[in-house]
């Protein structure tokens, strides 16, 4: 069924040289901004129910000159056919729909649309901001921002179109950042019971801006209405903390409010309220590091539409996010100063973040390359840059791929530079984000007296933040490592991890980390299903969650699937190449070819897990009897002496206490052990 133009049509039209006209003496009118209509003559029309029509006619509406076919190709298709076939078809359906042959103009390979005498929404509000908001009457404002019903081409999302979805978003992105503008200049330049009006618009837009917070809640403030204040407060602190985002500037708007406006504010203030704003806005800051991801910029080419760079930044934020390890500043926030001209180092200073993310995109025939800088805002040094290719046969692929190592690099980086500033501080100096880093700094030693101060420095992160979710999950693992190392009596060790891992949820059930401490609770008590149950959790929140598909591989090596053990820590290490757990995850897969009877590509897996520099007994173990599956007994026999320096009351009794293997995998692992003379 089409979709017709409907009331939308009825409002003033606006020119591209940014006159109003009354509707209907344009012979065409285009809305974009919201779901998309056509009339002609003032005549509403109906679209093609074709989305790939529509889609094209919108780009076409918006591209400020000619466009090459092979370009409108590779916008719209991907996939086996023959997407110029396909072109030609679509076009002669806007051919049918505009009436008249020549407003579609195809010439040599290039294809155009020729509304000279149109009036597009979208190009007369792009057309009236070029000189500035400043430059634009109030009542222009208004015009201007009526003409927003919705996203830009809302409803025109299509499958298997990447470079589409890429370039809608782009535009999308750069249209709401021109309303957000709009409202923000009314909202600041009208009285504010209308001024009201334009903010509430403005928060639904964009609702994680901490400006179009702070000037509500001084809206609010002024005229006397907290109990409004205050329920809008709650809203957001919930919102900004279900996003993985820092609440404290909020708290600090409303207290702000509140001072400015003593008298109806205080008269009124509930105690409760009164509690919220006076909590101490540098703790929660310090809870956690934060970080800004700026806008990529896009190196223009001439092999297609871009957006690539757009597309990228907002994937990776969303994966920063997802993490819930850093306070990861909102999309919304760095567009909008990237639209205002604001440099990424001015950005840093405006935003207080301690970590700062740049990149430049380029795109060329065969690959897209990304160069990525992270900086260390506090004493301005790049601590991690690199250059990232891949070829671009599959776009959502290879964005997928990059985001990943791009996530999973900042990861890894920010923790080992938050650890490393963690161990030079006074213990006694320490705040709860600090403990947490400096207990992993020994908890990653894996030795029985590392293990013990790491849990002492977890107790002091959670005691000075009962909400650290995370805090509470390296509590967990310690109780963990107590158990499978066997440092203290199994059965209390095993009680802990499960209670700790538990108050880990409690604090934050979205924290894969918590889901991830619960699974290796639950495996210690040998409730396999369940506890795979919480490891897909951990990776379902959070795709780049290392630890989590790590795990996975270590519980399907033993009495799962060995294959998907094999898949797992393969992922794992794409995901973490120099994480502290490497051996762990190295480990798990020599186990799960084990298993499978692969003994020679075990035994160079399990030897590789060995070498690290913070191996334990038990990977010491799995080389020694992998080698000796595979034959190789001189070795095997170092590894096993390797064992005894490590830990000389070892025995093979402490292996299959440690791990739960099924019946036969632990057949095949007492042969290699009886080998070494030890079964």
């Amino acid at each position: 069924m089409g979709v017709g133009v409907g009331a939308g049509v009825g409002k003033p039209v606006i020119g591209d040289d940014g006159s109003e006209r009354p509707a209907g003496t344009a012979a065409v009118e285009v809305r974009l901004l919201g779901p998309m209509a056509v009339a002609l003559n003032g005549q509403p029309i109906d679209l093609p129910p074709s989305r790939k029509v529509r889609a094209l006619f919108g780009y076409l509406a918006l591209a400020p000159q000619a466009v090459t076919r092979s370009s409108l190709c590779e916008l719209l298709w991907d996939g086996p056919g023959d997407p110029r076939a396909e072109l030609r078809w679509c076009l002669s359906r806007m051919r049918r729909v505009l009436g008249e042959g020549r407003r579609v103009i195809t010439r040599d390979d290039t294809v155009r649309l020729d509304l000279s005498d149109r009036g597009v929404d979208a190009i007369a509000v792009e057309e009236a901001l070029k000189e500035g908001i400043a430059a634009i009457s109030l009542d222009r404002c208004r015009t201007l921002a009526a003409l927003f019903s919705g996203d830009l081409m809302q409803g025109l999302e299509l499958e298997n179109s990447p470079h589409f979805s890429a370039w809608l978003v782009s535009r999308r992105h750069r249209f709401r950042s021109l309303h957000a503008e709009l409202l923000q200049r009314l909202a600041q330049s009208v009285p504010d019971d209308e001024a009201l009006h334009h903010l509430e618009q403005w928060r639904q837009l964009a609702p994680c801006d901490m400006q179009v917070h702070r000037m509500l809640l001084e809206a609010l403030a002024r005229h006397g209405r907290v109990r409004e204040a205050e329920e809008h407060l709650a809203t957001s602190v919930r919102l900004f903390e279900d996003e993985g985002l820092d609440s404290a500037p909020l708290h600090a708007a409303w207290q702000s409010a509140r001072s400015t406006n003593p008298p109806p504010i205080a008269a009124v203030l509930s105690p409760a309220a009164a509690a919220l704003v006076e909590r101490d806005a540098h703790a929660t800051l310090s809870r956690r590091a934060s970080i800004a991801v700026m806008p990529f910029v896009e190196q223009p080419t001439a092999i297609g539409p871009g957006g690539t760079a757009d597309a990228l930044v907002y994937d990776v934020i969303t994966r920063l996010a997802k993490l819930r390890n850093l306070f990861v500043i909102a999309p919304g926030t760095v567009f909008a100063l990237k639209a205002r001209g604001i440099s990424p180092e001015e950005a840093a200073r405006v935003l207080r973040v301690d970590y700062l993310i740049s990149g430049l995109v380029r795109r060329d025939v065969e690959r897209l390359t990304v160069t990525v800088e992270l900086v260390d805002v506090r004493d301005g040094r790049v601590v991690w840059t690199d250059v990232l290719k891949q070829r671009h046969d599959d776009a959502l692929l290879v964005l997928d791929e990059i985001g990943n190592r791009i996530v999973a690099s900042i990861a890894s980086e920010v923790e080992t530079l938050e650890r490393n500033r963690a161990v030079l501080k006074p213990p006694n100096s320490l705040d709860a984000w600090e403990s947490h880093h400096r207990a992993l700094w020994h908890m990653y030693r894996f030795s029985k007296a590392d293990n013990e101060l790491a849990r002492r420095f977890f107790q002091s992160a959670v005691q000075l933040d009962p909400t650290f979710s995370r805090a509470h999950a390296g509590l967990s693992f310690t109780y963990f490592q107590s158990a499978f190392q066997g440092w203290e009596e199994r059965a209390s060790a095993i009680d802990r991890a499960f209670e700790t891992a538990g108050q880990s949820l409690m604090a934050d059930d979205r924290d894969p980390a918590a889901h991830w401490a619960m699974g290796r609770a639950l495996w210690l008590r040998g409730r396999q299903d369940p506890c795979l149950a919480e490891l897909e959790q951990a990776v379902e929140l959070s795709p780049n969650f290392a630890l989590g598909h790590y795990t996975l591989a270590f519980v399907h090596s033993q009495a799962g699937d060995p294959r998907a053990a094999i898949a797992a820590s393969d992922h794992s290490r794409s995901l973490s190449p120099f994480d502290p757990l490497l051996f762990g995850m190295l480990g798990a897969r020599a186990m799960a070819l084990i298993r499978l009877g692969n003994f020679e590509e075990a035994a160079g897996w399990a030897v590789q897990a060995a070498g690290r520099p913070n191996a334990h007994a038990h990977i010491q173990a799995i080389a020694a009897f992998s080698l000796a599956l595979a034959g190789s007994m001189e070795e095997a026999r170092s590894y096993a002496a390797a064992i005894r320096r490590i830990a000389p009351t070892y025995t093979v009794a402490d292996f299959f206490d440690a791990f739960k293997f099924d019946a036969d995998g632990a057949a095949t692992f007492r042969k290699g052990a009886a080998r070494l003379g030890l079964g």
